[in-house]
């Protein structure tokens, strides 16, 4: 079982996200969901990955 950790929902447009920090037994993670349209995706990242991940967004961020 998924422990929660931190929860925040992002409306953009007519789409909703839903970015989820978790913990189980193998460890932390962010479970990003995406729902529009009826449909729902979803990526996992595992929290060793949390910082880089951040980084190429901010470098997205600046480059706009």
């Amino acid at each position: 079982m998924d422990n929660e950790i931190l929860s925040k929902r992002l409306d953009v447009e007519s789409k909703t996200f839903f970015f989820d920090y978790k913990e189980n037994p193998k460890g932390k993670f962010l479970r990003i969901i995406e729902k529009a349209g009826g449909k729902k995706n979803a990526i996992v990242l595992p929290d060793t990955g949390l910082e880089e991940f951040i980084k190429v967004l901010e470098s997205i961020k600046g480059s706009r």
